[in-house]
């Protein structure tokens, strides 16, 4: 049985100073923090690689909803998009830090519980560090995977597949790789200032993802209530107010778009109603505008209930990869993905988050993140081409959305790929 245990209300500064106390460098530590309607909560520990993520996973509890969907132990890490690149850590003693009033919880089996109260505290009552993170003074620029004219070639031959019935719509993806060695922390602590509805810096040995990223891709509560929040659709911040405002009315009215949305909400809508309860998936919303610190993006959302004997391994194994990252029909997409991208997504385009041992999870998408190795670290971005895509518009939104990860390693998009275009 776990244990939890209010410890105090910190500042929201705090989650820095006990994640340097609670984990430092370890090489399985993570920095979780969702947002949600009840505020932003983060989840610190270190976490154990040993276990089978291929064990049975739990059902359905018999919590109420009341409970929301915060996690009581169980997993953390990501699914990568093939999944040999996929890497998780059994939870069972962590803390959570609610930052909107800056209460703290320690988690632990009961008989841990006692120990790991007094080791938090402890952290609680460590003078706050002055900031010790080095800014990049001068960028390096990363290095391409794909140069722009091989990747408008990529998009010829898939707009050619789309024009042939083979597919109708492809999440097309290219892949930034920059040199050197990386200090996770440093990353997350740049990336974080975005204030993303979910960030992460997860470390699984030698590994570590750092994600800022905007879209849930499911989100399942205990007692069963079921959400995914597709996007499709992306344009950068404008430079003023007035330019960033008609970005955001233009996006709203994309035609292009708002096809592309449509699309993948109807993939979406019949991964979910194959493990949902009849006549209960629905569109909760439709063709919204987000607005993050880099980029508005056109965000949908559909919902339903998952069926009696169904259990968050059903729901993953119906909607992953999540159909935003492949296109539609979604197996046939990931087949033309596949041959026209030649190498691995990994990490990128997969997911991440918890999956709680009551049977409740939140994963989100991962995208504007960064995947770091020993001596080097990558970024990847793509995006959704339908019949009427133009190749140098889809050139400038990969850059877009490489531009602020890259920024965090300390590098820039490669000059050829900054290019200005306009609808």
């Amino acid at each position: 049985m776990a244990g939890v245990r209010q410890l105090a209300a910190a500042e929201h500064e705090r989650a820095d100073v006990l994640y340097d106390t609670l984990v430092g460098d370890d090489r399985f530590g993570f920095w979780l923090t969702t947002a949600s309607p009840i505020g932003r909560v983060s989840l610190l520990g270190i976490g154990s690689p040993d276990g089978d993520m291929g064990e049975p996973w739990p059902g359905r509890s018999s919590l109420c909803d009341d409970a929301e969907h915060r996690f009581s132990g169980g997993w953390i890490g990501w699914y990568g998009y093939e999944r040999e690149a996929s890497a998780w850590l059994r939870v069972s003693r962590y803390v959570s830090v609610d930052h909107a009033t800056g209460a703290v919880w320690a988690h632990a089996p009961e008989d841990e519980i006692a120990a790991w109260v007094l080791e938090v505290q402890r952290a609680l009552h460590t003078p706050s560090p002055a900031a010790h993170w080095p800014t990049a003074t001068v960028r390096r620029e990363a290095r391409a995977r794909h140069t722009p004219d091989e990747y408008a070639t990529m998009i010829a031959s898939a707009l050619e597949s789309i024009r042939s019935g083979d597919a109708y719509q492809l999440c097309l993806t290219t892949r930034f790789t920059v040199d050197g060695p990386v200090d996770p922390r440093a990353v997350h602590a740049e990336m974080r200032e975005a204030d993303a509805p979910y960030t992460a810096l997860i470390r699984v040995g030698e590994r570590a993802l750092v994600a800022s990223s905007p879209e849930q891709f499911l989100q399942l509560t205990a007692s069963g209530a079921l959400s995914t929040s597709p996007i499709k659709g992306t344009r950068p911040r404008g430079r003023d107010a007035k330019t960033d405002a008609e970005l955001a009315t233009e996006l709203e009215h994309d035609a292009k778009e708002r096809a592309e949305n449509l699309m993948i909400v109807d993939l979406m809508r019949n991964d979910l109603s194959r493990v949902c309860e009849r006549g209960s998936v629905e569109v909760a919303r439709l063709f919204d505008v987000e607005s993050h610190a880099h980029v508005h993006q056109l965000v949908s959302q559909v919902t339903g209930r998952l069926a009696s004997g169904r259990t968050a391994e059903d729901v993953v194994a119906s909607a992953f990869p999540a159909g935003s990252m492949t296109g539609a029909p979604k197996e046939r997409a990931m087949q033309l993905l596949s041959a026209l991208e030649g190498s691995p997504r990994g990490a990128y385009s997969g997911c991440f988050g918890w999956i709680g041992d009551d049977g409740a999870m939140e994963l989100a998408m991962t995208i504007r993140g960064v995947v770091i190795d020993a001596d080097e670290a990558y970024v990847g971005a793509g995006g959704g081409l339908t019949i009427d895509s133009r190749a140098d518009f889809e050139i400038s939104e990969v850059a877009v959305k490489a531009r602020a990860p890259l920024a965090a390693l300390g590098a820039e998009v490669p000059a050829a790929w900054n290019r200005e275009t306009s609808r």
